[in-house]
């Protein structure tokens, strides 16, 4: 079983930064990937970013640029550092940990971007 708290979500202005924190906890050692994911109103679940466990990240092409995901193995935590924020941006993000055979979700963190 793994844990999943995200946090750092938040309003903010068009053109602002926010930094996104999930901290797994657990079953940490069967982690191979760890993912954001967002959901906006009326729209499926998308990923934004994911980060494997060497180390190898890959972005939705909307945020490239944009957005930068991190790990810190130390505190097993995960973060999205988000620059350059759109009102396109506002979603609910969701952090997601992927081991074999089974995924973990967080319980999700609004982020609305809006003057």
């Amino acid at each position: 079983q793994v844990q999943l708290v995200e946090s750092g979500g938040g309003l903010v202005q068009p053109g602002g930064s926010l930094r996104l924190s999930c901290a797994a906890s657990g079953s940490i050692f069967s982690i191979y990937v760890m993912g954001w994911y967002r959901q906006a109103p009326g729209k499926q679940r998308e990923l934004v970013a994911g980060i494997t466990s060497g180390g190898s990240t890959n972005y939705a092409d909307s945020v490239k640029g944009r957005f930068t995901i991190s790990r810190d193995n130390a505190k097993n935590t995960v973060y999205l550092q988000m620059n350059s924020l759109k009102p396109e941006d506002t979603a609910v993000y969701y952090c997601n940990a992927v081991t074999d055979p089974d995924d973990y979700w967080g319980q999700g963190t609004q982020v609305t971007v809006s003057s």
